[in-house]
């Protein structure tokens, strides 16, 4: 359900480009953001630190595009999240007790991370600080490169899907390497 609250001002922001234009679609996903927060808030009880800062990306490129009326704001708006969040990931390698995807994978219940060495952890923080850069680079390469609409289409399904895709992999790695509790008890 919680993906709902994430994908919905998406696709209100790319019917309302559809329908519309961009400066509509901004209108749009301005106030569904903050609206999808505070539901998501409320419903589990704590602010999704992701979804908040997301909203307040949002909020703030999409003021930029609507005084400036200039949609390279709107455009940016997903690599400048995209690399922001990768920054915090790549420092989080030296500050703090854990890497950032040590923590995030700490809040999946039932997972015996004890399995996966601090190094391993490392390894696998650069490589979401890879993904953050990639995923930054392929918006604003489809953005400059494809139509409006297509750049839309891309933010709210391709970069949804490339993200699914590595959230797989992953889980994957992870799941390869604590093995299965057969494998502990022997």
């Amino acid at each position: 359900m919680n993906i709902l609250f994430e994908f919905f001002p998406l696709a209100l922001f790319l019917g309302a480009l559809v329908l519309k234009d961009i400066y509509a679609a901004v209108v749009v996903l301005m106030v569904a953001m903050p609206i999808g927060l505070a539901i998501k808030s409320v419903r589990n009880g704590k602010i999704d630190k992701m979804y908040l800062w997301s909203t307040v990306f949002a909020l703030l490129f999409g003021a930029l595009t609507l005084y400036f009326h200039n949609p390279y704001f709107t455009y940016w708006k997903p690599t400048a999240f995209y690399w922001v969040v990768g920054v915090a990931f790549l420092l989080s390698t030296w500050l703090g007790e854990k890497p950032l995807a040590q923590r995030f994978f700490g809040l999946v219940e039932g997972l015996n991370l004890e399995r996966v060495s601090p190094s391993q952890w490392k390894k696998l923080n650069l490589v979401w600080v890879m993904f953050f850069a990639v995923a930054g680079i392929l918006n604003i390469y489809v953005a400059y490169n494809y139509s409006e609409k297509t750049w839309a289409t891309f933010k709210v399904f391709g970069l949804m899907a490339f993200t699914f895709v590595f959230m797989l992999a992953q889980t994957l790695w992870i799941a390869n390497i604590i093995g299965d509790e057969d494998d502990a008890a022997e």
